[in-house]
């Protein structure tokens, strides 16, 4: 929410030409705010020339819950192709929901996402609520937040689900920020248990390196929001016959309030290719595989034969052999795969970072006392060129 300094208010009505919702207007020369209708986008913060307006975060006490009911779950999506985190959370989501005695709800934010929108009746949810606009067609974060944020304020969900991918860790904590909520991030498991006489989300997510599990509650503030690491929750299977209501609301974004610009792209490198970051097994390799794109071409069929895909190091982006949306760590890619492959990697500290997540880590290189040998659960040393033939030759034979 925000807040209108009248006494400092000049009455330019720049505000008024920024806001999306129209929720600004005048009286009496002055700006007055309409707060059923503030989406506390910030928009008239940066617009007011005289600091006029401020924002007011205040968090929702538990005398103000009972309104709020409803498991939701933001199904990401990209021209119309689903994320593979919405259906996994829908599946979760139907859980919570059924214990809560609540109803399962998706939201989709985009351009033209309406027809594409009605497969995620087939993954459990009962309502899906959509907002299409051209200025959402590519993700921003002030406009998928107008867009969220409106959403929330009017139709109070209880839990708020997002995928813990780069556009879900970016989404959500600026949909907390704007609405003084809470939010728990990188979860492993969710529960509803009962704190002080009210059910509340349990929020599992690892903590202190990996060492210990964090259960989380934020019991005082609605939604309940957490993202949820891709593949660590089932979908449901998907049955067809599964339908539900669709609620289509129109939220006006206006362009002023997007403050970057789409200039490129980049698509994966092969049709089908997983983003590294989504991937169950990621095969990565660094200098010690090679000095060119050929030299390369053994971790993709390593990552082939297990339904994976292909990572590298930074000094691999550095030397224009692998673009940037394979690198692996800290200042690249954060990924969490069921199984990662890293070969011929020292082991930096910014990669140990980005790949800590991992459920199983299989390391190889020449070097002994690589650090990469620290926090691999196996380790081979030995020459790549060596050993990735043998590995791929008995892969095969197990596949035979």
């Amino acid at each position: 929410m925000i807040e209108i300094n009248e006494e400092v208010c000049t009455g330019c009505e720049k505000c008024i030409k920024i806001c999306p919702v129209d929720a600004i207007y005048m009286e009496e020369g002055i700006a007055k705010l309409n707060e059923d209708e503030c989406i506390s986008c910030g928009a008239c913060i940066a617009a007011c020339p005289v600091d006029a307006i401020e924002p007011v975060i205040e968090a929702k006490r538990a005398e103000d819950l009972s309104d709020y009911q409803d498991v939701w779950v933001f199904a990401e999506q990209h021209e119309g192709d689903f994320k593979a985190t919405g259906p996994q959370l829908l599946g979760k989501g139907r859980e919570l929901a059924d214990e809560l005695d609540e109803k399962l709800c998706a939201v989709v934010i985009g351009k033209d996402v309406k027809d594409a929108a009605e497969e995620l009746f087939c993954y459990g949810a009962e309502k899906v609520y959509i907002v299409q606009d051209d200025l959402l067609k590519e993700y921003s974060t002030e406009g998928y937040t107008a867009a969220l944020t409106k959403l929330i304020s009017k139709y109070k969900p209880n839990i708020l689900l997002y995928g813990a991918t780069h556009l879900g860790r970016d989404l959500a904590p600026s949909v907390a920020g704007r609405l003084g909520l809470g939010l728990t991030a990188d979860c492993t498991g969710l529960s509803i248990e009962e704190v002080e006489g009210r059910k509340v989300l349990l929020q599992t997510r690892p903590a202190f390196g990996g060492n210990v599990m964090a259960d989380i509650v934020c019991p005082n503030s609605r939604p309940q929001m957490a993202t949820v690491r891709p593949h660590v929750m089932e979908p449901l299977e998907r049955d067809p016959k599964r339908d539900g209501e669709m609620i289509e609301e129109e939220v006006r974004i206006s362009k002023d309030i997007i403050s970057s610009e789409i200039l490129d792209i980049l698509e994966p490198e092969r049709a089908g290719e997983i983003p590294v970051e989504e991937a169950d097994v990621v095969v990565t390799g660094g200098r010690g595989v090679g000095s060119c794109r050929e030299d390369f071409e053994i971790l993709s069929d390593l990552a082939d034969i297990l339904g994976g895909t292909v990572g590298c190091s930074r000094p691999i982006v550095e030397e224009d052999i692998m673009p940037k949306s394979k690198q692996v760590g800290q200042s690249g890619k954060t990924i969490s795969p069921k199984l990662y492959i890293v070969c011929g990697v020292s082991g930096a500290i910014q990669h140990k970072v980005g790949i800590r997540d991992s459920d199983y880590i299989i390391a190889i290189n020449k070097d002994r006392d690589a650090p990469i040998f620290d926090m691999a659960d196996f380790g081979l040393v030995g020459d790549v060129d060596k050993v990735l033939p043998l590995l791929i030759e008995k892969l095969k034979d197990l596949k035979d």
